[in-house]
Order: C-alpha cells, then sequence, then structure tokens
C-alpha cells in the first residue's frame, strides 16, 4: 500500500495520464425517456435522490448556472494492477498552459524530446468504485436526458469528482454535454471522447480529506472559452505524455493541430486568434482566427 500511495502521489505531482479512465468507459450505451420529466431545477436533487434510493450512494450535486457539478466521495478508490500497463515516455512536459487573455487564446509550452523510457502504470480503479461510478453516470444520463426541453435548457458542462476521502486522492472530469450525448449515440468514438473530457488527478492535503459533502471544492460555472483553452492544454499533455506521436515530431506542429482540432469542434470564432509560445526557445507563432480555421480544415 505504501508504494500504491506513494506512485499515486508521483502521478498526480507530474500529471500523468491514468489509463485506468474512470467515467471515460462508462458511458457507451444510452437511457433516455420518451416522455419528459425533469426541469433543469430538478437536476441536481433527482440525481442525489436517484442514486441514494436506487444504489445506495450519497452523493452531493449542485448546478451553478450551466455547469452541474457532482461529487462523489469513495474509500479505497485505486488498488495494485492485476497486469500493469506499460507503455513509454519520450517527452518531458516542463510546462503546458492555455488560456484566453485579451480577446486572443495564449498557448504556452515547453516540452523536450529525452530517450524513451519504458513506463509501467501500477494501479486501477477498484472493481467496487468503478461500479459505482457506473451506476451514478447511468443515473446522471436517465435524468439529464429525460428533461423537459420546452420548459427550461440543458446545462452545457458537467464536472464529476470522484475522491478518496481516506488517502486523499481525487479525480476530476469535466465534460462537455453535447460530446456526452455524441458518445452516448455513438457519433463520436470512445477514443475522441477520451480527448474531449478533461480528466485532472490531484492529491489532496491532509486538511481536506475525509470531506464527505465536497465542501472544498469550488463550484464554478464554467464558459466554453475556458473550457476550450482547457482541453487544449489536456490533448497536449495526452498527445506528449501518452505519446500519441514518435519521438522526432515537430512539437510546434503538433500543437498547431491541437488546437485547430479543438477551435473547429467547438465552433469558435469570436476571438482574434491565437499566440503560441514555445518556451524552450521562446520561438513565437500568431495564428489569426482565419488561419487557424483554415488549419483545421485542411
Amino acid at each position: 500500500m505504501t508504494k500504491l500511495k506513494r506512485y499515486l502521489r508521483n502521478s498526480a505531482k507530474a500529471g500523468l495520464l491514468l489509463n485506468t479512465l474512470l467515467i471515460f468507459s462508462l458511458i457507451l450505451g444510452c437511457s433516455s425517456s420518451t416522455k419528459p420529466t425533469f426541469t433543469q431545477e430538478d437536476i441536481p436533487d433527482a440525481i442525489r435522490d436517484i442514486c441514494k434510493k436506487e444504489f445506495n450512494i450519497d452523493l452531493t450535486t449542485k448546478l451553478v448556472g450551466k455547469t452541474l457539478w457532482v461529487y462523489m466521495p469513495v474509500s479505497d478508490m485505486f488498488q495494485p494492477s492485476e497486469k500493469p500497463e506499460k507503455s513509454y515516455d519520450r517527452f518531458q512536459i516542463k510546462s503546458n498552459d492555455s488560456a484566453f487573455e485579451d480577446g486572443s487564446l495564449k498557448v504556452r509550452y515547453e516540452i523536450d524530446p529525452i530517450p524513451e523510457t519504458e513506463v509501467i502504470q501500477e494501479v486501477s480503479l477498484a472493481k467496487s468504485i468503478s461500479e459505482k461510478t457506473n451506476q451514478a453516470w447511468s443515473v446522471i444520463r436517465r435524468v439529464l436526458f429525460s428533461m423537459d426541453r420546452a420548459k427550461s435548457a440543458e446545462p452545457d458542462f458537467i464536472c464529476f469528482v470522484l475522491t478518496d476521502i481516506d488517502k486523499g486522492y481525487e479525480i476530476k472530469q469535466t465534460s462537455y454535454y453535447l460530446d456526452l450525448k455524441k458518445i452516448s449515440y455513438n457519433y463520436i468514438s470512445t477514443e475522441e471522447y477520451q480527448h474531449r473530457a478533461i480528466q485532472e488527478v490531484e492529491v489532496l492535503p491532509p486538511e481536506l480529506v475525509i470531506d464527505r459533502e465536497g465542501s472544498y471544492i469550488k463550484y464554478t460555472d464554467f464558459t466554453l472559452p475556458e473550457f476550450v483553452a482547457k482541453q487544449i492544454q489536456y490533448r497536449i499533455r495526452i498527445k506528449f505524455q501518452k505519446p500519441e506521436i514518435e519521438k522526432n515530431a515537430d512539437i510546434d506542429k503538433e500543437v498547431e493541430k491541437v488546437v485547430a482540432a479543438v477551435i473547429k469542434i467547438y465552433g469558435l470564432k469570436d476571438f482574434d486568434g491565437a499566440e503560441l509560445n514555445n518556451l524552450v526557445d521562446n520561438n513565437k507563432l500568431f495564428l489569426s482566427a482565419a488561419a487557424i480555421w483554415e488549419r483545421a480544415t485542411k
């Protein structure tokens, strides 16, 4: 257990991607109702009450603006993998940041090629926790997919926080609601959804552990530009940390591809352009919004 704890702490600090995709593998297949049932105001209470009644799962649920938050406290989240998965590091990500500032997207990154080294993922999500997240997501889909859209709008974002309240491990996943619909009805692949749903692993400080209500969380409303910027940062991390490219790839070109792809997916046009700043050599490239869209359509 000490080895597991040390591995998870190092993983969170390095921003390591866990192949245990706690929600990604749980959303295939859809559940919907032919008759509208819930309004926007009903969502938090309905999800919480159904999860408790049908599965004895305790959740904290909040709707903040257009963002639905679901907090799920658990114990013994991870277990040592029976068959540890191997991958290879080819790049070191020293810096990776993306944000909209003064009407433009600023992408700053410091990524260096390194000698290829083997990485072994030693942990996986415990089976009992996987089952609980499955059940919680089935309820979330049931409620959201049977909303009365004539009376109220659907949420834009879902932020699902899974926290081990004994050891302080946290996995937070932020999803765009239309992406959830698309994967549920097989309009996009599981792999594509894995790139769109932003997963973050953290180790909480001791004073925040044993919080069954999720009171430590700052429940905020996401905007589409914020989500787009955060997804660009996440996709860059996946591309170079998984990794998805060979060690001799052009780093700047790969970052450009990520920016263009995400801008196209979410149809973002109301911005001046993007400044890509490679901090390794301080090389800056500014692309207008039109230039980004031209790259995205090639």
